[in-house]
């Protein structure tokens, strides 16, 4: 991020302009919408801005800029349209200690501006760093329709009863209050009768909220999916939308952990097979002290939190401390690396079933039925599975697996650098050190990748090189 989005307060402060052309119309057209005081400097000013400055709406001086002009500005827009012009006025306002924008260039200006959905006094700003204003207009168009104009009544009516809602604690009672009115009682209010309605209901609703009893602490289990944002269910954004904590595990990406509310805690309880780890019991402790407390708790798992992710621990736990919880299923890493390699889990006629192994367990290596695995035809996806691999190969090859089977590893599965090793039995331990896998990885054995998969992946590989 190269540009911080702030909200720059400017009521009553002073912006200056100069220019007089279509580069100067279009940003007037977005200032004017501010309560500032705004003054452009223009030899030749176009008849909107000389309209606006006979309206009183500005203050239009017709001569180039000069030293002193910007003193006491906020902004400075350069917009001559002239490169020369523009870097003559840019360090005038420089010297007079404004923030400058010099219009179409980027590489020069100490600010950008946003392209902007307005719906007073809620403004939406869209930014790109200047790499595609194509795009911001078309995020732009698209929420312009998803926000209904009636919003602005409601956040301005809302914006007059803040004061009154302080009677309210500070932190989930207040949000409860505000999620009621803008989602539910206030549009209704708005339909039935108008802002009168409004202000009626919003004492109402104070009333019901400030006698509310305390909301209890709640435990939502979380798949997060294998690590594209994408990928998560519209009921895990939920969760991570209304979390007051958010507990979660080593395998869920930093872009989904932006999804959770600036508010939240987050706390990072990763495990690690053979590495250093946080104990269950101290996760089991860190969810219910949490909750205990009235916050809504998120325990937030890479892929479906109930295959491999000790659920049924947690689930005690909160059980026993007499805790409310449920469970939101996931997109498992098994299901995301098999459409990796654009295969499926069964197919007819050549496995009827295939198995979720773990590769170790809390007691080392996992060891499993292998001599129903070493047959013909069956497939396995094998969580965990990199560091016990030639354990793993040495089991199946001693009860009688083709020494030839296919062994699929997907690293990253759904991720930007996600990436794919085809290989065999017997060559998987070798073919693993020299991949250098580091990143969480699922192993299918008896499957491979299509044809049209690996030359992705390759062509993939070059472009990541």
């Amino acid at each position: 991020m190269k540009h911080f989005p702030i909200f720059l307060a400017v009521e009553g402060r002073r912006i200056v302009l100069s220019g007089g052309g279509d580069a100067a119309l279009a940003k007037l057209r977005l200032l004017l919408k501010t309560k500032a005081h705004l003054t452009v400097f223009a030899s030749a000013p176009a008849p909107e801005i000389e309209s606006w400055a006979a309206e009183g709406r500005l203050r239009l001086i017709r001569r180039a800029m000069g030293p002193g002009d910007a003193l006491c500005a906020t902004l400075f827009y350069a917009a001559d349209e002239d490169r020369a012009e523009d870097a003559r006025t840019a360090a005038i306002a420089k010297a007079d200690g404004a923030l400058v924008n010099i219009v179409d260039n980027l590489g020069d200006s100490q600010f950008i501006t946003p392209a902007i959905v307005d719906r007073d006094p809620v403004t939406v700003a869209i930014g790109t760093e200047g790499a595609a204003p194509v795009l911001a207009r078309a995020i732009k168009a698209d929420l312009e329709e998803r926000l209904p104009a009636s919003l602005g009544t409601l956040a301005r009516l809302g914006k007059a009863f803040r004061r009154a809602v302080e009677i309210l604690p500070m932190g989930r009672p207040r949000r409860d209050f505000w999620a009621d009115y803008y989602f539910a009682a206030g549009p209704r209010a708005l339909e039935r009768g108008g802002e009168d309605e409004i202000k009626t209901t919003l004492q109402d609703l104070l009333d019901k909220h400030e006698i509310a009893p305390e909301r209890e602490g709640h435990v939502a289990f979380v798949g997060a999916g294998p690590g594209d944002p994408e990928l998560l269910t519209l009921k895990a954004r939920k969760a991570l939308d209304t979390a007051d904590v958010v507990i979660h595990d080593r395998l869920v990406t930093p872009e989904i952990l932006e999804l959770a509310r600036r508010e939240a805690i987050l706390i990072d309880a990763g495990k690690e097979g053979f590495g250093p780890s946080m104990s269950q019991d101290e996760i089991n402790a860190l969810i219910v002290t949490h909750a205990r407390t009235g916050a809504q708790v998120v325990r937030l798992k890479g892929g479906d939190p109930t295959v491999f992710g000790r659920l049924d621990e947690e689930i005690d736990a909160v059980t026993e401390a007499a805790i409310s919880w449920h469970v939101v299923p996931g997109i498992t890493a098994a299901s995301a690396s098999v459409a990796a390699i654009g295969q499926s889990l069964t197919k007819r006629g050549r496995n009827a079933s295939a198995r979720l192994l773990t590769g170790h367990d809390m007691k080392g290596f996992a060891d499993h039925d292998w001599s129903t695995l070493a047959r013909p035809g069956e497939v396995a996806a094998i969580y965990m599975g990199k560091k016990s691999a030639r354990f793993i190969q040495g089991r199946l090859i001693m009860h009688g697996a083709e020494r030839t089977t296919p062994v699929t590893v997907i690293e990253n599965a759904s991720r930007p650098d996600q990436r794919i090793l085809a290989t065999t039995l017997d060559m998987l331990p070798n073919a693993l050190a020299e991949a250098n896998i580091t990143g969480p990885a699922l192993m299918f054995y008896g499957l491979s990748p299509r044809a049209a998969q690996v030359s992705l992946n390759q062509i993939k590989q070059q472009e990541l090189a």
